[in-house]
């Protein structure tokens, strides 16, 4: 065994080796238990960052471990490849995002193979390639003639430069993050899954999935959102308005409808419309609300604004005039574009009416509460212990009696009903974009939209195509967009617009069940065979989207009669950030010059805190900045292929999990990856020193010496603690951590007799298995030094022999009032008054008490005495 451990060329070895005998290339095998661990694949921006790295080594410890267990692991990987970044970096760099994408996931997963990972990768996917994209568009077709997948209007950002649809997080200060143009709110025709008709179950659901963090689970009920309440209907006046009509709002507070003072409708609301015709300033407003945001969170933040528009609507109970009121807090898109409001009780509307001097009339009050509208959330989020007044014959009702009798009325007179509605909306994946996957759809004058033929299946994206960011490049290709129509036969034009890149990840994980498989979007057999997932890896900012979307998709699927399950992940880990220092100097203009740590020079005071830095170039102070996620906007990554050229990807993987548990963040730290180096060195001299003496011979266990025995505990007791770690709370660091524990037990044990070396056998054996899944490379080669026959990856994890952690004596700490004093050795079998004399008679403690009188001793079985004297 070579003297010195060589990280490069012990790991080059054993991924060949892997390669060569196909090691985790997987498929069904009837009888045997499965396990699939997916990470959420990557967009395949051009190199791993450390964040990759974390996640994806997170999921290979748990594909190791459970394959250890003996089951049929599969752990694949693919690329999220469509989207905005490649269009971007296409235009920058002059070339087609085809071109810069396929190069991108060449030196990726050249990257992710120097880690080590399990991965299978002959289910490789990629979803900007037609032989994956054809199927979401077949999927498409047979929903859209179902209905589930609908074409309408939609309240969109509108980019008047670029000509193109921008999402929320686009527009900065109301202007296009790339052009800096003024956005428009913009109509535009869109497609739409119908998500809602699965809010119930998404909702329902949420409560089989006892394998995910209930913060994640809670982020997805708040975003579905249900709620109770009731469709209240108010009548045109004729007077004011010209017309006879009705307006809607649904309210989840009915119950406070008697302290409505007035209506607010959104932009495009027909009133707004009809009021914007006579009058200019109406027109301009509507104008001005157009250049808003349709963001919901927006909507809480802006300024509230408003203009009358001289019309009013009938109060369904009091017969009342209501004002009715054009402001750009209220969204065309959501429910009826109208709300009433209730000054006295809610935020908003008693910020609006204040500005624009409403009435605000108090609907609720409390014995011993003086009202204050400005503490509305006593008067409308709190219900217990308040009744209602100003409400006429609603009058001194709670919550639950006034909700009730006015909906009643409501629904006797025709004016409402109750309803249950969610805060989810039908999800709209038309984009304007080029990159993305072409939605299979076919416009023709005589038969309307029409699906493109599952024979003419797929609608190929041109990928030679370099984009100049003005529109969707797909809108001036005639040799793209011309076509026949399916049904007629006249000519037609192809839908141009393409789908939102969250289609292709909500079903990757069913496709790589069957990823060759050209008879439909999944073979059912394979998908049945692997799926649910057993593990999903991923962080925390997918909570909702992703996983809600993927949730939705499966049970699409499930419809569709491709999958049998409910829901796609049985359990799911959402990893922590990895964060690092930063270093910066603020600039004239009031911004920050960001430096990378690895630039910066460090002072530290006698106990190693940080007092000082400054740039190694020019020697002079920069400020700290404090600990934020890796990123290129505060230049504190680390490129992960530097570490691993410097120190191995070993070394970076045992850093990785040794540094915090998986859900929490990961301080990167420069010495606490040398320190995870030292360690596998260490690992690695103990063993090169056992093997040099030649090989041991078997364990003879019916004549260990207590000190042996003692080694032989430390042994057990780390596979013991290490499969509890692992197996069921994914802590890794404390897993590692019992490993360490027991190599400084190895490093002091006696080597000279045949026992003695025997032990260090099974103790090296027993660290080589427990860091197999965490560090593999130098475990596999561990393992073929110490003599082992066949690879370690096809060996079983360690087990337990309960027989090792049994004790015949026990080291108990003695202390006097609560104070160290000693310690005193008794039988493993010593009874309380055996143990309670063997303390009083203790030297130290006959010392400690002499003059006093011992009032009482406290036994805690197997840990101490304290003996409490005065």
């Amino acid at each position: 065994m070579q003297e010195q451990y060589s990280p490069r060329e012990i790991e080059t070895a054993a991924q060949s080796h892997w390669d060569a005998q196909n090691s985790f290339v997987v498929s069904e095998q009837p009888g045997k238990e499965t396990f699939y661990c997916l990470s959420m694949f990557p967009y395949p921006s051009g190199k791993l960052h450390m964040g990759h790295v974390r996640n994806y080594t997170i999921g290979d410890v748990i594909a190791r471990y459970q394959r250890m267990q003996g089951k049929n692991v599969l752990q694949p990987m693919g690329w999220d490849a469509f989207g905005m970044p490649a269009e971007n970096a296409a235009m920058k760099n002059k070339v087609a995002p085809a071109k810069w994408t396929y190069e991108n996931i060449e030196y990726m997963k050249t990257q992710l193979k120097s880690l080590g990972l399990a991965v299978d990768w002959t289910r490789e996917v990629t979803t900007c390639k037609p032989d994956y994209y054809r199927w979401e568009q077949w999927l498409f077709t047979r929903l859209f003639e179902k209905g589930v997948i609908y074409r309408k209007n939609g309240s969109v950002n509108w980019d008047p430069v670029d000509q193109t649809v921008l999402a929320n997080e686009q527009v900065i200060d109301g202007r296009g993050w790339r052009s800096g143009a003024l956005i428009e709110k913009r109509e535009i025709p869109m497609y739409y899954f119908k998500i809602t008709a699965y809010a119930e179950e998404l909702l329902s659901s949420l409560d089989e999935l006892d394998g995910w963090p209930e913060q994640v689970k809670t982020m997805q009920r708040n975003w579905i959102g249900k709620s109770f309440g009731a469709d209240v209907v108010f009548d045109y006046d004729f007077a004011s308005v010209g017309i006879d009509g009705q307006l809607k709002v649904y309210t989840t507070r009915p119950d406070t409808l008697m302290g409505a003072t007035y209506v607010a409708v959104a932009a495009e609301h027909p009133l707004a419309q009809r009021a914007a015709v006579s009058n200019a300033a109406i027109a301009a407003f509507i104008a001005e609300c157009k250049g808003g945001s349709v963001a919901e969170a927006d909507m809480a933040t802006m300024e509230k604004k408003g203009v009358a528009t001289g019309q009013f609507v009938i109060h369904p109970l009091s017969g009342d005039k209501l004002p009715v009121f054009v402001a750009n807090y209220v969204l065309w898109g959501y429910g009826e574009g109208a709300v009433m409001a209730v000054p006295a009780h809610d935020e908003r509307d008693f910020e609006f009416a204040n500005k624009y001097s409403l009435p605000v009339t108090q609907v609720y009050t409390g014995e011993g509460k003086a009202y204050d509208a400005s503490q509305w959330q006593d008067w409308y989020g709190e219900k217990a212990g308040l009744t209602t007044i100003n409400s006429g014959k609603y009058d001194s009702l709670d919550f639950s009696a006034a909700f009730d009798t006015i909906v009643a009325d409501l629904e006797a007179n025709e004016h409402g009903a109750r309803k249950t509605q969610f805060r989810l909306r039908d999800w709209g994946i038309s984009r304007q974009r080029y990159w993305g996957c072409p939605i299979p759809i076919i416009h023709c004058e005589t038969c309307g939209d029409v699906p493109v033929p599952e024979d003419q299946l797929p609608v190929v994206l041109p990928e030679d195509v370099v984009p100049d960011g003005a529109g969707s490049p797909l809108a001036r290709m005639p040799e793209f967009y011309e076509c026949s129509c399916p049904k007629c036969g006249a000519a037609a034009k192809r839908e141009t617009d393409t789908m939102d890149t969250f289609v292709e990840s909500s079903w990757y994980f069913a496709r790589f069940a069957s990823p060759h498989y050209t008879g439909g979007m999944v073979d059912p057999a394979a998908a049945n065979h692997w799926l649910p997932v057993d593990q999903y890896i991923g962080g925390i900012e997918h909570a909702i989207l992703h996983l809600l979307y993927a949730r939705f998709f499966h049970k699409l699927m499930r419809d569709e009669g491709l999958v049998s399950s409910n829901e796609p992940f049985k359990n799911l880990l959402t990893q922590g950030m990895v964060v690092a220092e930063t270093y910066y100097r603020t600039l004239d203009n009031g911004g920050k010059d960001w430096f990378n740590p690895a630039d910066v020079e460090l002072e530290r005071d006698s106990k190693a805190k940080v007092i000082s830095a400054k740039l190694k170039s020019d020697g002079l102070p920069v400020e700290i900045g404090g600990t934020e996620k890796m990123s290129k906007s505060k230049n504190n990554g680390v490129d992960p292929q530097s570490m691993i050229d410097q120190f191995g990807a070993d070394t970076c993987r045992l850093f990785m999990m040794f540094a915090s548990p998986p859900d929490m963040s990961c301080e990167w730290s420069d010495a606490g990856v040398e320190g995870a180096h030292r360690f596998l060195r260490r690992v690695w001299r103990l063993a090169q020193n056992h093997v040099n003496r030649g090989a041991a011979e078997a364990l003879d266990l019916a004549n260990l010496t207590d000190e042996q025995k003692a080694v032989r505990r430390a042994i057990h007791l780390a596979i013991k603690q290490s499969s509890i770690d692992i197996g069921q709370h994914h802590k890794f660091n404390t897993a590692i951590a019992q490993v360490m524990t027991l190599m400084n037990v190895l490093e002091k044990a006696a080597h000279s007799s045949s026992q003695d070396r025997a032990l260090l056998q099974e103790g090296l054996e027993a660290v080589a298995l427990l860091l197999a899944p965490i560090t593999p490379h130098i475990s596999h080669q561990l393992w073929q030094e110490l003599g082992r026959d066949g690879l370690i990856i096809d060996t079983s994890w360690p087990q337990v022999d309960e027989s090792a952690l049994v004790q015949d004596t026990l080291t108990l700490v003695i202390q006097v009032n609560g104070k160290l004093r000693g310690q005193i050795e008794v039988s493993a079998s010593a009874s309380r008054e055996d143990i309670e004399a063997s303390a009083r008679s203790n030297e130290s403690v006959l010392r400690f008490t002499e003059g006093l009188s011992i009032r009482k001793v406290i036994v805690v079985p197997g840990k101490l005495v304290n003996i409490v004297a005065n």
